[in-house]
């Protein structure tokens, strides 16, 4: 068995903040002791001690170079080009992002069609994207009248509903999503709610761009003053922060979605993800450790949100192809999770969730210590969960019940280790 003790310390260590290591915090500037913490804690002024802020400030030589290498550091990580684009497309062509996206939602809410809208400042709305490659650059009143009124549109026409969201924030409108169905099956409130959060997304991802643009251009002007820099700075963590909690309320959104296609009862993905990460907190992993492992547990069934509502809904005997495409779900949405680029980090963690410790598993047969952590600690939380919930073949266990056939299987299928801190955290 591996060492744990070790492999806590080097989860910590991968955890740490690239501005944890500086040390160059400014006088009379208290958002510099935030770069040197974790910048995902996004702390607030007020809890700075002013004295210490003052003291370390003072060994620093040049203020507007460090700012400047600051924001240098924000946009290496927030550019378009590496890892924060609304859905990680990374192609220039704007329609190919746009169609690949709008393609997506399609697959993902069976829809009949969805399409993208976006208004640059000072021109008009224009279609940028659609899951219909013969769909004409034609814009239909009722989108114009969303764009303008910023407001949900749903009616029905041609026997099919169609549903508009503004993609809005609380300065602008940049446009519209577009989303078609039969009529005979509406669009549910949480593939609506999935939606609205998507639009969001875009609003806040495109912003975060502009930003970055407006960064960069002054980043290379020989003279700018401080105030202007440190502005740019406080909007540059500011927006990062607003689209986090998105990429969180969006994940949130998507495992609710994943769970009410595939019939779940109870949430079950949000209590294997709140599960996986109380044991996270028991072992001490690092907190952007921790942050990844409950996403996976969110999304581990995201693949089923691909698959047709007809299989889910179906009660006789599967075919052995519809069996094949269930069984082979986490590979769906392993191809997806590749898509939405600011989660690629939790793949591996999905992508090996069903492989056991013996090495009886899929997709590969690892085994031990060769299985990423995360997805042993998400497969026991997972199983763990299963076993209080009522199934086809099977009534709910207690408590002492499933703890009792993890500690059986413990060393066979599961992690010693994380079985161990399971049954320590609910005995």
């Amino acid at each position: 068995m591996e060492n744990f003790g070790n492999r806590k310390s080097e989860g910590k260590e991968q955890g740490v903040s690239i501005y944890s290591r500086s040390i160059n915090l400014l006088d009379d500037d208290p958002l510099e002791e935030i770069f040197a913490l974790n910048l995902g804690d996004f702390l607030t002024e007020h809890l700075i001690n002013p004295e210490l802020a003052h003291k370390i400030g003072d060994k620093v030589r040049d203020k507007n170079e460090s700012l400047k290498e600051q924001l240098r550091e924000l946009v290496s990580i927030y550019s378009i080009d590496n890892t924060l684009s609304l859905l990680g497309f990374k192609n220039n062509e704007d329609y190919v992002i746009y169609n690949s996206i709008a393609k997506t939602i399609k697959l993902m809410l069976s829809l009949d069609e969805c399409n993208i809208y976006l208004s640059k400042k000072g021109e008009k709305l224009k279609l940028c994207g659609s899951s219909n490659d013969k769909k004409t650059d034609k814009i239909e009143d009722y989108i114009l009248n969303c764009h303008k009124d910023e407001k949900d549109i749903v009616f029905i026409k041609d026997g099919r509903q169609i549903s508009v969201f503004p993609m809005k924030n609380n300065f602008e409108c940049i446009g519209s999503i577009e989303v078609i169905r039969a009529q005979d099956k509406p669009i549910e409130e949480q593939f609506a709610d999935l939606i609205k959060i998507t639009a969001g997304l875009f609003v806040t991802s495109l912003g975060l761009q502009k930003l970055i643009d407006e960064v960069n251009r002054l980043i290379c002007q020989k003279v700018v003053s401080t105030s202007e820099l440190q502005n740019l700075r406080a909007q540059l963590t500011a927006i990062i922060g607003d689209l986090g909690d998105q990429q969180q309320a969006f994940v949130e959104k998507l495992a609710y979605a994943v769970d009410c296609k595939g019939k779940y009862e109870n949430n079950h993905s949000r209590r294997t993800a709140e599960l996986s990460r109380e044991i996270c907190h028991y072992l001490e992993l690092n907190e952007k450790t921790t942050d990844l492992i409950y996403y996976a547990g969110l999304l581990q069934n995201i693949g089923k949100i691909t698959l047709s509502d007809e299989l889910f809904c179906k009660k006789e005997k599967l075919t052995k192809e519809e069996w094949e495409k269930l069984q082979e779900h986490p590979n769906a949405g392993v191809s997806l999770l590749m898509n939405i680029n600011f989660m690629s980090e939790v793949v591996p963690y999905i992508h090996y969730q069903r492989e056991r410790w013996n090495g009886q598993g899929a997709p590969e047969g690892l085994n031990g210590n060769s299985i990423p952590f995360g997805s042993r600690i998400i497969a026991v939380a997972d199983a763990y969960c299963a076993l209080l919930e009522d199934r086809p073949q099977r009534k709910a266990l207690t408590n002492e019940a499933a703890l009792e056939v993890l500690k059986s299987e413990s060393a066979v299928k599961w992690d010693p280790v994380v079985v161990d801190a399971l049954v320590k955290l609910k005995s």
